[in-house]
């Protein structure tokens, strides 16, 4: 072999380990300067550069600037700025197509506006388009000295072309990540001006007390124990809590404990491997992983089945499980929130709880008081909810002096989730502006002012027994649905009969679940 072959099969070797360098560092990060910076000082040591510069182009004010190179000062990196058309390297993003000067020094449309070239003679100059599909990024630039060792021109264009495509993949990548970015930090923003403090209505000793607690507990990464009935706005508390902490970035993730099936609920929380069991086709993150860096919240947390109690436990304390079919530690950074509408010490002396965990969730409890424990705040809820459904569905409808004061004296015993659907089902269902007593659902005019929360849902005109029976019944029914957030199968086994019966007599009472939600 001549030393003229063994040259260029080093010159070969160095131009492959130069592009493959160069596409391990577009794909280190989104750093777009760092990682360009890189790549032009890697083909300046393996080519042989003197001079390189990476020149993109503002879509807006149309002008071309260095955001990387190779060679220059800091000074000479600020002054590298040509307009569309201008120079050699305009010349290159109007036309599209690549050029080489032999010697930019005998070439008047050179402007040299760096300045990094005090003796321009003897240096070539050659400059590449950054392309995608049709649309021109920026260019490429790289000056150089000829010599017989250092290769020629045909062989630097072709490397630099490859470099120029590699280039212009990672810049649209890069501008899709900021966009993405910018679009997730401004719904961050909206969600935390959502999940603020001034946006939970309630103006009531009761509720203000909850807020201080809140607002207390918000930049802690303490775990917090939402106590309170069905439709009190637990999840609207446990949002609030994540939104203004400083975990707000990460992720919010929700487990209602009560909706799945007990052997499901463990993949659904901590994850399985491919083959755990049959059907496990695939590894799969739980929600815990998922949540990783943000907050999970635990609904209904009073369901959960003992057995992954002692696994739940161990995450609280350590921060530390498996996933199904693994015996991989996996930890995890996340705060827990956890939910229930039962009265969890009674289900610890029951035996249905773990008491180390109870006192483990229980680190700061915040006990949400039932609507008709807060009877001040009930003209501003309703308020709230008319502005905010008005809206949704471009009406002017409002409450009259009478129906407002039905409304009022209504004990709500499905709390506030119960107000907000009363009043959205109002908005739609009106046919004027004005809401009298006689638009409003017959359950809430039949009931007795002062009434507590056992006050009838459906009033009959005949009150003998089988009718008090009927209506007692039709109660139990609704609070069990309630209670088990309206999944039929818990509700009836609470009730203590087949989910088969428990449909009958939904059908019989003319049970509407979108009506009593």
């Amino acid at each position: 072999m001549t030393d003229r072959e063994k040259e260029l099969i080093v010159r070969k070797n160095r131009e492959l380990s130069a592009i493959l360098e160069v596409s391990r560092v577009l794909t280190a990060s989104f750093d777009l300067e760092e990682n360009l910076s890189a790549a032009m000082k890697i083909l300046g040591s393996l080519l042989e550069m003197q001079r390189g510069c990476v020149f993109l182009l503002d879509p807006i004010s149309e002008e071309l600037r260095i955001v990387a190179a190779h060679g220059l000062t800091k000074e000479e990196i600020k002054r590298g700025k040509y307009r569309i058309g201008e120079g050699i390297v305009g010349r290159v993003i109007k036309t599209g197509s690549p050029m080489f000067i032999p010697n930019i020094g005998e070439e008047p449309k050179f402007l040299n506006r760096t300045g990094s070239r005090p003796n321009k003679y003897g240096i070539s100059f050659l400059c590449i388009p950054i392309e995608l599909k049709g649309e021109i990024l920026g260019v490429i630039s790289a000056d150089r000295i000829y010599a017989e060792e250092h290769g020629g021109v045909d062989d630097d264009l072709r490397v630099l072309t490859i470099v120029a495509s590699l280039i212009a993949q990672f810049v649209k990548l890069w501008e899709n990540y900021r966009k993405s970015e910018q679009e997730r930090e401004s719904l961050r923003s909206q969600l935390k001006e959502r999940y603020s403090l001034p946006n939970i209505v309630g103006e009531s000793e009761k509720f203000q007390s909850i807020l201080k607690t809140v607002m207390k507990v918000a930049g802690t990464d303490t775990t917090v124990l939402l106590l309170g009935e069905s439709g009190t706005g637990k999840e609207l508390i446990a949002r609030t809590l994540h939104y203004q902490s400083r975990r707000a970035k990460g992720p919010f993730v929700t487990v209602n404990c009560a909706a799945l099936p007990d052997n499901l609920l463990e993949v659904e929380l901590f994850g399985v491997e491919k083959g755990a069991f049959t059907g496990a086709t695939a590894s799969r993150a739980g929600r815990f992983e998922i949540a990783n860096g943000g907050t999970i919240f635990l609904d209904e947390i009073g369901e959960l089945p003992l057995g992954l109690q002692a696994k739940l436990l161990r995450v609280l304390q350590e921060r530390v499980f498996e996933r199904v079919g693994s015996s991989r530690s996996i930890k995890v950074d996340v705060r827990v929130i956890a939910a229930t509408n039962k009265n969890i010490l009674e289900e610890v002396k029951r035996g249905n709880f773990r008491e180390d965990l109870y006192w483990r969730l229980n680190v700061v409890p915040i006990v949400l008081p039932a609507l008709r424990e807060r009877k001040r705040d009930i003209p501003l809820l309703l308020n709230y909810y008319l502005e905010k459904f008005n809206r949704t569905y471009g009406k002017r409808v409002r409450f009259s002096e009478e129906a407002l004061s039905t409304l009022k004296e209504y004990p709500w015993p499905g709390n506030v989730r119960e107000l907000a659907n009363t009043v959205e089902r109002l908005v739609i269902m009106a046919e004027k502006d004005v809401v009298d007593t006689e638009d409003l659902p017959f359950n809430l005019t039949s009931a007795a002012p002062g009434a507590g929360t056992e006050t009838s849902l459906h009033a009959y005109e005949k009150h003998t027994l089988s009718h008090e029976v009927q209506s007692l019944e039709r109660e139990r029914i609704i609070r069990a649905l309630r209670d088990h957030d309206y999944i039929q199968h818990r509700a009836a086994k609470a009730l203590g009969i087949t989910p088969r019966q428990l449909g009958y007599r939904i059908k019989k009472y003319r049970i509407e679940l979108n009506q009593i939600k």
